[in-house]
């Protein structure tokens, strides 16, 4: 009998981490190598004993988020093959995921494949990233309603910026920043920004690149 695949699970939230323990444990194809709290923890338990498959978060309470983790094995253990998880809609970090050499991204609460069909299709050399957008409801409006452009300036006003700083960061006009706004206000049905921001920030639409380190804190910032 071959030697099974060990599997390092690194995910600050004690029920997705069991949730991912119990899958390993219940396939006679997998060892569980490690299950870890944090994403700087992971790469310490790589960089010291190696592992074959890791599924990791990409949003984390503390130290390094998920995609910063996954960039440094990759660059030092390029064999390690990788399983970025989110709970969130964020459809921005695919691109990211891809960019960095992992091989697979699963949404917990969106994918149509189970996390043991991902694990078995990544192990064997796939590399399985969603079809197409999580499906998600935004007000009056589903997510797949609002265009990209829009999406990146909903992203940017969680962070609580101004028009104009929005319009500093996504190289485009203050006025063209207000049209965007009223395009998803109207799309939505929401009446105001922070209706908008408080929305998307609690149904995980969007997160801000800053914000992978600080999930919990989403729900307290006005």
């Amino acid at each position: 009998m071959s030697e099974r695949i060990r599997v390092v699970v690194a995910d600050d939230q004690n029920i997705s981490r069991g949730f991912f323990e119990m899958y390993v444990r219940a396939s006679c194809r997998y060892e569980l190598a490690a299950s870890l709290r944090t994403a700087r923890e992971a790469v310490a338990y790589i960089d010291e004993h190696g592992a074959d498959l890791l599924i990791l978060d990409v949003m984390m309470q503390e130290g390094i988020d998920g995609l910063t983790a996954a960039g440094e094995i990759k660059r030092s253990h390029p064999d390690v093959k990788i399983i970025l998880t989110t709970s969130t809609s964020e459809t921005s970090w695919e691109d990211k995921a891809r960019e960095i050499g992992v091989e697979s991204f699963w949404y917990k609460e969106y994918d149509d494949h189970s996390l043991i069909e991902i694990m078995d299709r990544t192990a064997d050399g796939g590399s399985i990233y969603p079809a197409e957008p999580p499906k998600v409801s935004f007000g009056k409006a589903q997510r797949s309603d609002l265009t990209d452009r829009e999406l990146d300036v909903l992203r940017e006003l969680t962070a609580s910026l101004t028009n104009e700083e929005i319009a500093e960061r996504l190289n485009i006009s203050a006025n063209t920043v207000k049209r965007h706004l009223q395009n998803i206000m109207e799309k939505t049905g929401f009446s105001s920004r922070l209706e908008l921001a408080m929305h998307a920030r609690l149904l995980g639409l969007v997160i801000h690149d800053e914000e992978r380190t600080d999930p919990y804190d989403l729900r307290c910032k006005p």
